[in-house]
């Protein structure tokens, strides 16, 4: 039986928004929930009504794309609307637990945008913010949040191929930060490095502190 295909985002969420009087819709997505290293990353993007950029039609979620084409869809999304990046470190995943640093992540990115969005489609996250509209996967279905998913793809891979020159040894330019099996088992080898996630499993076992 064949896998069905993926779906292709559309500006349904967005046309709605804008024939309520909406200028300015901004789609934000977050990427780096499961990794066991490294921060969680939002991006958020806003587009205006009338206007009809070519990488519309090329947009995905970015799990579905290869990292060239997200590089290439990123440099004209970055050359054409107002976007921002927003972070959550790994110490505050720790501290305030990921859900609650996705949050975060995708309320700085809005902090950082130059424009004051009418109305913000969020993939499935509600958010403290006006005029939120989640939707579940969001980053398959509006052409807004997949461009913010595959901008904070681009954004985090990046920081962890810096992250891989920092902390050799744990594969972090090729696995991102992620449970692979290679990753878990240098992990095991090595031990945590500064940037992973102490709450996250298996790092938290190998953190806990001997019984007295």
């Amino acid at each position: 039986m064949a896998t069905p295909a993926a779906p292709t985002p559309s500006l349904k969420f967005e046309r709605e928004a804008w024939k309520a009087g909406a200028f300015w819709v901004a789609g934000v997505d977050e990427v780096g929930v499961g990794p066991l290293a490294g921060p969680v990353t939002a991006a958020c993007v806003a587009l205006p009504p009338g206007k009809r950029f070519k990488w519309y039609r090329a947009v995905r979620d970015s799990k579905v794309l290869s990292e060239a084409t997200r590089r290439e869809l990123a440099e004209e999304i970055r050359a054409s609307v107002p976007y921002a990046i927003g972070w959550a470190s790994h110490e505050e995943i720790d501290t305030i637990n990921i859900y609650r640093a996705r949050k975060l992540a995708m309320v700085r990115a809005f902090d950082q945008l130059e424009v004051e969005p009418d109305a913000i489609i969020s993939d499935a996250l509600p958010l403290p913010l006006k005029n939120v509209r989640p939707v579940i996967d969001g980053d398959a279905l509006s052409v807004a949040v997949a461009a913010a998913s595959i901008l904070a793809k681009v954004e985090r891979d990046a920081l962890m191929v810096e992250m891989c020159e920092r902390y050799p040894g744990y594969g972090f330019c090729h696995n991102k930060g992620y449970p692979t099996p290679e990753h878990k088992r240098l992990l095991q080898k090595r031990g945590p490095c500064p940037i992973h996630r102490r709450s996250f499993a298996p790092v938290a076992q190998m953190t806990l502190p001997l019984p007295g």
